[in-house]
């Protein structure tokens, strides 16, 4: 057996005992006297009843990818941004606040796929998921750790199918990484090292003014659970991800993509700690937005025979370093993962990219491992699969998997947002950081009306 193979026991994380999600049925008057019935309403031939809470950017992709199913439903608050989708589908119902729409159709629909800003993804998913329905969010799972932890605990509790939306974890690249890792085809790894081109919008920065809402958008229901602040074409509808009451910067962004296949691959666990090196320019940027930089180093500790890991994260102006014997011909990923074997040096693009070697004489000594995993039908169909037959595990992302890899990528996103040389000891049980500004990040404050933390 491979050194590098996890445990069962390393990739079985345990809810968080703690209420910190409450239902957002009983936090919202839209829900008052709402009864909701369990997920079982199968439409015609065997198809889900799909209702999706944001159909424009992501969610058209989302949507695309459930073409297979019955799509009942749409709720945006954004009707110029799904404007295409409720063009190709004219008879779903059409609804610019998700709220109402669960209220008035939550006996008609199995499942809600949720593709809003990450700030809005708890709520919504949590408000689903009490009204026993099976959902789908894109990633990041959440905004903040609890969150994570408590659509993990719903999620389980109610025996809910769930899938994050990291469409590489079904990848044949991520199924060949595990095996050359698992195998121990390339030797023991100590070291990998990961990157992103993003980001691609602005970080660093400060609000910008206050411009007119158009009347094509509902502005508070799209701030959901965020503090009030003014609209800008700025933030909405792609740039929000560089602002700290809606997004998680590049880590957030593409740390799905990417750390997913070390972290599955290696079963990584628990980082002992998090230590983050970043940029900033802008005064009095760092309460509005990410940095525009960040390079955070995760340390793993030893897994049974497993050997401890260091695994760091590259984004903005930050490169990754070339491995001394790679081909003068090769690059390294632009976005992707470097894993550094005691045998052989090897690496992959994002979204489950093929691995291999990053020297090619390597070949002749190198012996690929047998095919050992199950291969998946697709990311979307995964979970589709998994609702129709009411189990969770066959959908590989799963909120039991996704919701510790969000949390592991939020860490490194909370060190970046407290500061250059930030360093957290994670305690996973008491849910502390070692540093008291770093803690106050864990959960959410969120806005009245909408929810709250109990």
């Amino acid at each position: 057996m491979s050194k590098n193979k996890p445990t069962s026991a390393q990739n079985n994380f345990s809810p968080s005992r703690r209420r910190f999600l409450t239902t957002t049925a009983s936090a919202t008057s839209a829900f008052a006297g709402i009864q909701f019935l369990p997920s079982g309403v199968l439409g015609a031939n065997d198809k889900l009843n799909l209702a999706f809470v944001g159909a424009g950017g992501r969610g058209a992709a989302n949507i695309k990818g459930c073409a297979s199913e019955t799509h009942y439903a749409y709720a945006d608050v954004d009707q110029r941004r799904c404007a295409d989708s409720l063009k190709a589908s004219p008879k779903s119902k059409y609804y610019k606040d998700w709220r109402e729409m669960l209220s008035k159709e939550a006996n008609n629909i199995d499942a809600v796929v949720v593709s809003t800003p990450d700030h809005n993804h708890a709520i919504v998913a949590m408000a689903a998921m009490n009204a026993g329905k099976h959902v789908y969010v894109e990633k990041p799972l959440t905004l903040t750790i609890a969150e994570a932890r408590a659509l993990q605990k719903t999620a389980e509790s109610k025996g809910l199918c769930t899938q994050m939306g990291n469409q590489g974890h079904a990848a044949e690249g991520a199924r060949r990484t595990n095996e050359w890792v698992q195998s121990g085809s390339v030797g023991e790894i100590r070291e990998v090292h990961t990157c992103t081109n993003r980001p691609s919008w602005p970080q660093d920065m400060l609000r910008p003014a206050k411009e007119e809402v158009p009347a094509t958008i509902d502005w508070d229901i799209w701030t959901g659970p965020a503090p009030m602040g003014p609209y800008s074409a700025a933030i909405v509808p792609f740039k929000w991800r560089g602002y700290i009451d809606y997004g998680t910067g590049a880590l957030g962004d593409m740390g799905a993509h990417i750390l997913d296949h070390p972290v599955w691959s290696l079963g990584l666990g628990v980082p002992s700690s998090v230590s983050a090196e970043i940029e900033r320019k802008t005064s009095g940027s760092e309460k509005v937005s990410h940095p525009a930089s960040c390079k955070i180093t995760y340390e793993f500790p030893a897994r049974g025979d497993a050997p401890p890991v260091k695994l760091m994260w590259y984004d903005g102006s930050f490169a990754m370093p070339r491995p001394k014997n790679m081909d003068e011909k090769k690059k390294t990923p632009s976005s992707g993962c470097i894993y550094y074997g005691s045998e052989f040096t090897f690496m992959h693009g994002s979204h489950g990219g093929m691995p291999q070697l990053v020297a090619d004489a390597d070949k002749k000594k190198f012996v690929e491992p047998p095919k050992t995993m199950e291969r998946s039908p697709g990311h979307h169909k995964e979970w589709i699969d998994a609702c129709k037959a009411s189990d969770p595990k066959m959908a590989k992302s799963n909120f039991s998997y996704a919701a510790p890899l969000t949390e592991l990528m939020l860490l490194g996103v909370i060190a970046a947002q407290v500061g250059n040389g930030t360093k957290l000891t994670w305690n996973r049980d008491k849910m502390t950081t070692g540093n008291a500004e770093a803690d106050k990040l864990i959960r959410h404050k969120f806005r009245d009306g909408w929810d709250q933390i109990g």
